[in-house]
This record gives structure tokens, sequence and C-alpha cells, in this order.
């Protein structure tokens, strides 16, 4: 596990809470829908972000959200630079966070198996 410097979780925090400001107000692309901004992570050096975000829809839409996120990276770059206040702006780069899909899968597994372990334990 990646040693945990401060200062750059900071600025990830930072980030994530301007972008989805940025993302929800100014951006105006119809292919970026209702996403949810749902981690950042910001090199040590500050250089670069993973941007993790999130979407209700379908394989495709998720795509085509993620592309028009990549597209749009020098506009929102550009509007991070005018509300936060570094030496550098890191490049961004958009990652579709299946982390929230993952434990919305889980959780059904779980619930089906409580359903089904509660009917046997009925029977006897």
């Amino acid at each position: 596990m990646p040693k945990e410097f401060p200062r750059s979780r900071r600025i990830g925090e930072q980030i994530q809470r301007e972008l989805s400001d940025i993302i929800r107000l100014d951006l105006k692309d119809p292919r970026v829908g209702m996403i949810t901004i749902t981690d950042v992570e910001v090199s040590q050096d500050h250089a670069h972000a993973r941007i993790f975000f999130t979407l209700l829809g379908d394989a495709a839409r998720i795509k085509e959200s993620g592309e028009a996120l990549q597209h749009a990276a020098g506009f929102l770059r550009s509007q991070l630079a005018h509300r936060i206040k570094l030496r550098t702006v890191p490049q961004l780069q958009f990652k579709y966070d299946v982390s929230v899909e993952r434990g919305m899968r889980l959780s059904r597994l779980i619930d089906a198996a409580v359903a089904t372990d509660s009917e046997h334990s009925g029977d006897k």
C-alpha cells in the first residue's frame, strides 16, 4: 500500500468538491449525465489526478460518459485553475469506479442468501 500523503489527500478532496460543481453547473456536454465523483487520487508530485466517477446506466452509457469527461479534461482543468490556487493544476484522468456497482451486487447476493436461509429455517 502506498504511503499516504496528507497534502495530496487534501488537494484530492478539494478537486473532488470543485469538479462536482463544475461538471454540474458549467459542463454542457449532453453525453455527461448525472455522474458522481466518488474519489480523486493525486500523485505525490501533484502533476496527475485520477478521478473516479459513477453513474447509472449500461456499459455503452458509461463508456460514452467517460470519453466525454476525458474530452472535456482541458476545460475542467482550466476551470479548476480559476478555483484552486496551486502552482500546477494536475492533469486529469477519468476512470469509472466499479466499487459501487460491486458493492450493490454483493448486497443483493447477501440479501438473496438471507432470504433463502430464512425460508429454509421456516420449514423446520
